[in-house]
């Protein structure tokens, strides 16, 4: 499989390198479109969510009925997920204040902390999403999980906690490192792995 997975890399290398690229130059209303797409990706399709997120940046009344009526559709939870994007606003600049820090663990430790609906996962996941990663942490989604356990490097694809997703994180790090495959793009190959396409 790790055979298939480089001839995969190569050929889709060009593509992911310009999708990561393309994070790094977001304007601060990208910014914060990221940050309402990882509130609304867990147990959710993340094309989905993308559609709501475009949805919910055209409404003119931001309020807790709009915002419902459009997330019912598009994820799961949209109850609890519609009081999370309200209150993302006010959230919002304390996380701006924290992004210089570049130790991406500890900022990460910061985001998951401060967003109510964020884990390690979905603070990894905007982080990459507004290029700042820079292939130090991962986005322990399932499509990861599951080629990690394809590859026999763990034994079940749930996390447990979040010590258990740091030593999960260590093993997906250490398999980048020996494909020679930068993280970042190791996770957005498994997604067009798995998807067909190169997506967030």
């Amino acid at each position: 499989m790790k055979k298939e997975l480089l001839q995969l890399y190569k050929n889709k290398k060009y593509l992911i390198k310009n999708r990561l690229e393309s994070f790094k130059s977001l304007t601060e209303d990208q910014k914060f479109k990221e940050f309402l797409f990882c509130l609304l990706t867990p147990q959710s399709n993340a094309q989905k969510c993308w559609e709501a997120v475009e949805q919910l940046s055209n409404l003119k009344e931001f309020n807790i009925n709009n915002i419902a009526k459009i997330l019912k559709t598009k994820t799961r939870f949209h109850n609890t997920k519609a009081k999370r994007i309200l209150k993302a606003r006010e959230t919002f600049p304390k996380i701006e204040k924290l992004l210089e820090n570049n130790n991406k663990k500890v900022l990460r430790k910061e985001i998951a902390e401060i967003v109510n609906g964020y884990g390690l996962k979905e603070a990894s996941h905007f982080i990459r999403n507004i290029g700042l990663s820079n292939n130090e942490i991962a986005i322990l989604d399932r499509h990861i999980l599951r080629n990690l356990k394809s590859l026999k490097i763990i034994s079940e694809d749930k996390m447990k906690n979040n010590k258990h997703y740091l030593e999960t994180e260590e093993k997906f790090l250490n398999l980048a490192k020996s494909l020679k495959i930068p993280p970042d793009e190791l996770d957005l190959l498994f997604w067009s792995k798995e998807n067909g396409e190169i997506f967030k």
